[in-house]
């Protein structure tokens, strides 16, 4: 099993940055492929970014890319999120994923953070 604990979050006005951290425990991440989500109120989930763990490589949604950074630590069992350049309309709660392989499809990952709330104003 693994457990997955998001941070980061919090309120930022449009322009600014924020830092997301997915600590994992009860097994290392360094065998998972690590992807980051998010849903916005009354929108479906939606892919943000995902690092693949055999090979690093990084996939990114248009919406961000550019603008948001994916990295991993393994020694930490941490995944970031570095995000800049922030919009209002990257308002959502963000959740980190583990799985066995690289998909934007949600239902693919097998665990899952509680989440962490980011709002951007305008």
């Amino acid at each position: 099993q693994v457990q997955l604990v998001d941070s980061g979050g919090g309120k930022v006005q449009a322009g600014g940055s924020l830092r997301l951290s997915c600590a994992g425990s009860g097994r290392t991440l360094s065998t998972y492929a690590l992807s980051w989500f998010r849903q916005a109120p009354g929108k479906m989930r939606e892919f943000v970014t995902a690092i693949n763990w055999s090979d690093d490589t990084i996939y990114y949604a248009d919406s961000v890319r550019g603008r948001f950074t994916i990295s991993r630590d393994n020694a930490k069992n941490t995944v970031y999120l570095q995000m800049s350049s922030l919009k209002p309309e990257d308002t959502a709660v963000y959740y980190c994923a583990a799985g066995r392989m690289i998909t934007t499809s949600g239902s693919e990952y097998a665990y899952w953070g509680q989440g962490t709330q980011v709002t951007v104003s305008a």
